[in-house]
């Protein structure tokens, strides 16, 4: 089975950000940049189905020269190929017409099945892996915790508000990854040391067309004000009341 796994780049967690000065983009110098933490999710749950049914894992990921340490990384966990594309693409929709266009360039068609995190830590718009799925003319099903599937067949449980959902769809799909559907791997050091050999193809394809969506602006959310003390309930009933507005 060949499975595709697409890969983003984020902010490190821990990285303190601050808007550049044109308020269109962070300030990138002396952050570390990680893999996407739902993309972990979704490569892992790729690596475990080709160590069941054999085949393939190939990355996929859409960005610049700055991609490649994560990349490696991906390889280091075990995954076998990869695709850098290069492209101007920026906003959720152009981003997946050039996955979509990649990915059916790289395997003559489609894959069993295409994995991605159910949304980037960064912006978590969650657009992309449906819009793919709407490209490509396949089942798309976000949010997945758990996944079992014969080669020919998945079902999958997916969370939803209030519970959970259980969907069948037939291969070729696309899976969102959610947190539960597995815990990734460590790189071994015989990992590690086969990433740095393993070649990184790139592609160029051009935005399909101007981007649906664009950034206005970045702002930082507004300082919250301090907080007030009360002595007493009938203090708090009246300033709700009086203050708040909100009783």
């Amino acid at each position: 089975m060949n499975f595709a796994v697409c890969l983003n780049q984020v902010p490190d967690t821990s990285a303190r950000i601050k808007i550049a000065p044109d308020q269109q983009q962070i300030e990138k110098d002396g952050i570390n940049f990680v893999i996407n933490p739902y993309d972990e999710f979704a490569l892992e749950e790729a690596l475990k189905l080709r160590e069941k049914f054999g085949g393939s894992v190939v990355l996929f990921s859409v960005g610049g020269d700055e991609f490649q340490a994560n990349i490696r990384k991906a390889f280091a966990m075990g995954a076998d190929k990869a695709v850098l594309i290069k492209s101007a693409a920026k906003d959720a929709h152009t981003i997946a017409a050039v996955l979509a266009e990649a990915i059916k360039k790289y395997f003559g068609g489609l894959p069993d099945m295409i994995f991605l995190g159910k949304e980037s830590t960064d912006f978590n718009e969650a657009q992309v892996g449906p819009m793919l799925g709407e490209l490509l003319q396949i089942p798309a099903i976000m949010v997945a915790v758990a996944l079992q599937t014969d080669g020919k067949v998945a079902t999958v449980e997916r969370e939803i508000e209030g519970g959970k959902e259980i969907v069948e769809a037939p291969l070729p799909l696309i899976i969102g990854a959610q947190k539960g559907l597995n815990i990734p791997r460590v790189a071994s050091m015989k990992g590690i040391m086969e990433a740095k050999k393993k070649p990184i193809e790139v592609m160029e394809i051009p935005a399909p067309e101007p981007g649906r969506a664009a950034v206005v602006r970045l702002e930082k959310p507004p300082e919250k004000q301090a907080g007030k003390l009360v002595s007493s309930p009938a203090e708090l009933v009246e300033k709700l009341h009086r203050e708040a507005n909100v009783i």
